[in-house]
C-alpha cells in the first residue's frame, strides 16, 4: 500500500510538472493518462484525488485568459487580507515558521564550512528540492523544464562553499511540514525552522512575504508601502528575486501592478499553477 502511494505521488507530480512546460498546449486526459500508464477515468480520478480538479480544469485556470480574473479576487489592502487570512485556508506562513538560523552578517562566507543536505520529493505542486542545515530548511525549488540540473546548479551557485550530501529520504519531513503550511494546516507551535542569510532588507521583505495569505497577491508598490519603502520597487523585486525558499516565503504572490505574471525565477508557468491552487483552494475553504 505504501509503495503504491509513494508512486501515485510521484505520477501526480511529475504530471503536474509536465503541465507546468506545456499548458498552453492544452494536453488532453487520454495523452496524460497514457504518459502516466493508466486508464484515462483513473488517472482522472486519481488527478482530482491529490489536486482537488481535473488536468483540463487546471490548464484553463492557469491560461493567461483567466490570469487578471484570478488576481482580481485577491485584490484588497493588506490590512483586510491580512485579517481575513487569520482562519481556514488562508492562515498566514509566519504563523508557522521560525527564521532562527537568519545571519545577515555571514553573507560573505557563502556557505564555507557549512554541511547541507538535499533531495528531492514529489508534491501537489510537482516535484521539488529541499536542502537543510542543522539550523533548519535553507532552500527550497523546483524543477526547470522538468530536469533537476538546473535546481541544483543554482543550489550550488547559493553556496559555493558548502558541502552537500544527496539524501532524498532526510529531508521528506520537512517536505510534508512545508505542505502542510502551504495548505494553511502548518503547527504555530512545533514551527518549521529555517536558516537563511540575506542583507537586513532582504530579510525585511522575505517577512512581509509571508503575511500575504492564501489567494491573495500583492504588487512591489504595495510591499514597499507596508515597509515604508514605496519608492523602492527595483530592489524589492531583487529581494523578492533572492528568496531561497520558493513557495515556503510565498514570492509567487507578488505581482506588476499591471495584473501581468510573471518574474519568477522557477517561471512563470510555475507561477500561474501556484496562484491558479492557492485560489481554489481558498475558495473552497471559504
Amino acid at each position: 500500500m505504501r509503495q503504491e502511494k509513494i508512486k501515485q505521488e510521484h505520477i501526480i507530480a511529475s504530471a503536474i510538472d509536465y503541465l507546468v512546460a506545456h499548458y498552453q498546449e492544452q494536453p488532453d486526459l487520454d495523452f496524460l493518462a497514457r504518459r502516466a500508464g493508466y486508464d484515462s477515468a483513473y488517472f482522472q480520478k486519481l488527478f482530482k484525488a491529490h489536486v482537488g480538479i481535473s488536468p483540463k480544469r487546471l490548464c484553463q485556470y492557469m491560461a493567461m485568459r483567466h490570469a487578471r480574473e484570478l488576481l482580481g479576487r485577491g485584490a484588497s489592502t493588506l490590512d483586510a487580507a491580512l485579517d481575513a487570512g487569520l482562519s481556514g485556508n488562508g492562515r498566514l506562513h509566519d504563523l508557522f515558521v521560525a527564521c532562527e538560523g537568519v545571519s545577515p552578517g555571514s553573507v560573505q562566507r557563502r556557505g564555507g564550512g557549512l554541511r547541507i543536505v538535499y533531495g528531492f520529493q514529489p508534491t501537489e505542486t510537482g516535484e521539488v528540492m529541499v536542502a537543510k542545515t542543522d539550523k533548519g530548511v535553507c532552500w527550497l525549488g523546483f524543477l526547470v523544464d522538468g530536469q533537476r540540473d538546473e535546481t541544483l546548479r543554482r543550489a550550488y551557485a547559493h553556496w559555493p562553499e558548502a558541502h552537500f550530501t544527496h539524501d532524498d529520504a532526510a529531508v521528506e519531513p520537512e517536505v510534508l511540514h512545508i505542505m502542510r503550511i502551504w495548505q494553511g494546516q502548518g503547527d504555530s507551535v512545533q514551527k518549521l525552522k529555517l536558516d537563511l542569510y540575506g542583507t537586513n532588507f532582504q530579510i525585511q521583505v522575505w517577512q512581509a512575504l509571508l503575511k500575504i495569505p492564501l489567494g491573495a497577491t500583492r504588487t512591489y508598490l504595495e510591499i514597499g508601502e507596508a515597509l515604508g519603502r514605496p519608492k523602492s520597487s527595483r530592489a524589492i523585486g531583487n529581494a523578492v528575486g533572492a528568496n531561497p525558499v520558493s513557495l515556503l516565503i510565498p514570492c509567487h504572490r507578488v505581482i506588476r501592478a499591471t495584473g501581468i505574471i510573471d518574474n519568477y525565477g522557477w517561471g512563470s508557468p510555475r507561477k500561474k499553477l501556484l496562484l491558479a491552487m492557492e485560489i481554489l483552494s481558498h475558495e473552497r475553504s471559504v
